[in-house]
């Protein structure tokens, strides 16, 4: 299999069209698909489709697969777990491997402290259970969130969610005590404002305005955050942002739950994004590359908050012996070569990327760590008002080159490859960007 894309005739092929008619046909109209991509298989950051198409993926799975499509450590590692145990439920008896997981998990933690560990299968798994935690520790109800955030879809994750209206259209009314706050580095400060006066500003909201009118401190059980924001834009805020949320967390009696699914697992050329910010949370949360493409979540907390007794909290598949395995066997990659590599090639992308605002007209931004970069598209760049026609366009013109990205916030395209990703596959990817930008420009 190669390492760039190879297109054949006209896309959508005509088996791929065959089966997107019948799944129009009897699958759920809420899942979101941004082009008619059908996959048989993949290979590191190629995947085929049932036409024989070769592109290179720049969305990971949507951020999972960090290790690429069926690394062989990974494939090896499933197969001789599948051949001796799938399931018998970590959350009656045991297992030897979900124990060594949570080892590892609590000593690769930020901060350096002792760690509990409760596996779930999703991310917003995870994040329920972190609420149900921080609840059950602190006796409070009620949490802070920023606009902007995405932590899932399931009730109390999507209480948070404040990324699309969509999201939560028709399903209220939600979980009560959810406060949502302006979320730091946003348009103004990138062009007007030092990111660290953002970040004071948006800690003083929190601070003499929503503790004083809405939701009183002592009712406050957490201060939830993504430490860079995923689906509202791949937002990098201050390091001064957390220390001014850990402060306010400190200083009220507040936990401070980090929301790591997509931005954890090296995905920013660390392990997790809070080491950018000499952050430690009290509790995170962890899924999406966790496992390479297994189900498996887990939320992470410091040992004396995680007290709950037992029945308190379980899942039946979480932890499930086949996807711990696989996670074993990708943060033995990760730690061994990806978590650098990432860091490597997404300098080396945004080193290329960052004279975008200069050279291409529609270019307002861009932003990132690792291999979690995004570049934002604008009407006017004195305006800043976003462009999401063109960012949808550049998204299909992409396609058609054979080349898998997405969009995120309002006007934004990212970029989230596997972390084997190579420096030809980079320069592939951003020079079929570039043409797609100019083209769309030009023939929108």
């Amino acid at each position: 299999m190669g390492t760039l894309p190879q297109i054949s005739g006209r896309l959508t092929g005509p088996n791929a069209r065959r089966i997107i008619e019948r799944d129009g046909r009897i699958l759920s109209p809420s899942y979101t698909r941004s082009y008619p991509l059908v996959v048989e298989r993949g290979e590191g950051a190629i995947v085929i489709d049932v036409d024989g198409n070769r592109f290179l993926d720049c969305n990971a799975g949507i951020a999972v697969v960090a290790t690429g499509h069926c690394h062989p450590h990974v494939v090896k590692a499933i197969q001789e777990q599948a051949a001796r145990l799938i399931h018998m439920s970590g959350t009656d008896f045991y297992y030897s491997n979900m124990v060594e997981l949570a080892e590892k998990l609590a000593s690769l933690a930020p901060g350096g402290t002792a760690r509990r560990v409760y596996f779930g299968n999703s991310g917003t798994e995870a994040m329920e259970a972190a609420l149900k935690l921080a609840r059950y520790h602190t006796g409070r109800h009620r949490f802070i969130a920023f606009t902007g955030a995405f932590h899932g879809r399931t009730m109390g994750a999507l209480s948070l969610t404040a990324s699309k209206a969509v999201q939560r259209r028709g399903f209220g009314p939600l979980v009560p005590g959810v406060h949502h706050t302006p979320y730091a580095y946003c348009y103004r400060c990138a062009y007007g404002r030092t990111p660290d006066t953002c970040a004071v500003e948006c800690a003083t909201v929190i601070e003499t305005q929503l503790l004083k009118t809405i939701a009183p401190a002592d009712e406050v059980a957490a201060i939830v955050v993504e430490p860079v924001q995923g689906e509202g834009g791949y937002i990098v805020p201050p390091r001064k942002f957390f220390e001014e949320l850990e402060r306010i967390a400190r200083k009220f009696g507040m936990l401070l739950i980090f929301d790591e699914v997509q931005s954890g697992m090296g995905r920013t050329g660390r392990m997790w994004a809070a080491d950018h910010f000499g952050a430690a949370p009290d509790i995170f949360a962890v899924a999406k590359g966790i496992a390479s493409g297994m189900p498996l979540s887990a939320t992470v907390a410091r040992a004396e908050i995680m007290t709950w007794p037992p029945g308190s909290q379980a899942s039946t598949f979480g932890g499930n012996p086949v996807s711990v395995a696989a996670s074993l066997a990708t943060i033995e990659v990760l730690e061994k070569e990806l978590v650098s590599n990432a860091a490597q090639v997404g300098e080396h992308m945004m080193n290329r990327m960052r004279s975008w605002p200069q050279r291409i007209v529609n270019v307002g931004d861009v932003r990132g760590l690792g291999l979690m970069l995004a570049f934002e598209l604008v009407k006017d760049k004195q305006t800043r008002e976003p462009f999401p026609e063109l960012r949808n366009r550049v998204v299909e013109l992409a396609f058609e080159r054979g080349l898998l990205v997405l969009g995120a916030g309002e006007s934004t395209v990212r970029l989230s490859p596997p972390l084997i990703f190579t420096k030809d596959q980079a320069d592939f990817a951003l020079g079929v960007l570039e043409e797609c930008m100019n083209e769309a420009t030009v023939n929108p």
